[in-house]
């Protein structure tokens, strides 16, 4: 009877393997962690984007406000007055007749 050898298990191949299996698992977390996690690098770069974004935004609004009170402060004229009511607020005088066009 043939005897048939078999190659007994080395321990540097289930060394090999054990590390190939962290390495798999590494990147797994780290993909996961990355982009599929509620709190992922790219959600924060997302809200981080946004908040830069609102921060501008309130930068611009701040920058109207002052240019608004400076406008108050300076006061308006009857004219002024009168001009805005019309173009803001399509308001008219007694008896008259307005007509809007279409731009």
């Amino acid at each position: 009877m043939a005897r048939t050898r078999t190659r007994p298990s080395s321990p540097g191949r289930a060394s090999r393997l054990k590390r190939r299996l962290v390495v798999l698992v590494a990147v797994a977390l780290g993909l996961w962690v990355a982009l599929f996690d509620s709190q992922s690098l790219y959600r924060r770069w997302q809200v981080h984007r946004e908040a830069d974004r609102l921060t501008r935004d309130n930068e611009e609004l701040r920058t109207e406000i002052e240019r608004l009170e400076a406008e108050l402060q300076r006061g308006l004229s009857d004219e002024e007055i009168e001009r805005i009511a019309r173009e803001q607020y399509g308001m008219r005088r007694e008896g008259e007749t307005v007509y809007p066009l279409k731009q």
